[in-house]
């Protein structure tokens, strides 16, 4: 079971650490002999959801696209990683539920944290009023009720996080212990 592709699906707020994590996540299994792609949010907005904007409706069909293309990756044997905000639990519940395999990491950040590492200047003018609809500002983020796995950024560094997420992987079965693929 272990060689069968799945979906790493990780969520949180802008910041929080989810593309870092993702890029880590990636370049660990790779070397365990995984074939793996990652869907960055800023990315994929770029290329495969360009045009869509930040309502509830758009935030929900983005989300959709990325699900639709880690599910066509994972059923093929890839490790689908999603780095995405994905701010509605609706949408990714739905997302989770058209997936066989199907492993959801929230990457929790409190938002004075958030802000005091911006390095972008987005929490700020979020928080100016000069950027509307940012999620956990002035749009909703729906925390994960039963998410497979929690990181919190603020208290433990990538490589800690990593190296408990992998553990976490093997333990549930998505990735063999001995780095082997089968």
């Amino acid at each position: 079971m272990a060689n069968e592709g799945f979906t790493l699906w990780f969520t949180g707020l802008s910041g929080a650490g989810k593309s870092t994590l993702a890029t880590m996540v990636a370049q660990h299994l790779r070397q365990r002999g995984h074939r793996v792609e990652v869907l960055d949010g800023d990315e994929v907005r770029t290329n495969l959801s360009k045009g869509l904007g930040f309502s509830k409706e758009d935030r929900d069909t983005n989300i959709r696209r990325i699900g639709y293309v880690c599910q066509l990756l994972a059923r093929n044997g890839v490790i689908a990683i999603s780095a995405a905000i994905s701010p509605y639990r609706a949408v990714r519940d739905e997302v989770r539920r058209a997936h066989t395999r199907f492993f959801e990491t929230y990457v929790r950040c409190p938002l004075e944290k958030l802000v005091e590492r911006d390095v972008k200047g987005l929490y700020k003018k979020a928080l100016a009023g000069e950027i509307a609809h940012f999620t956990g500002v002035s749009d909703p983020y729906e925390e994960p009720l039963e998410a497979e796995f929690t990181v919190d950024t603020s208290i433990e560094n990538p490589e800690q996080s990593l190296g408990r997420l992998i553990s976490a992987l093997e333990l549930q079965g998505f990735i063999s212990r001995d780095g082997v693929r089968p």
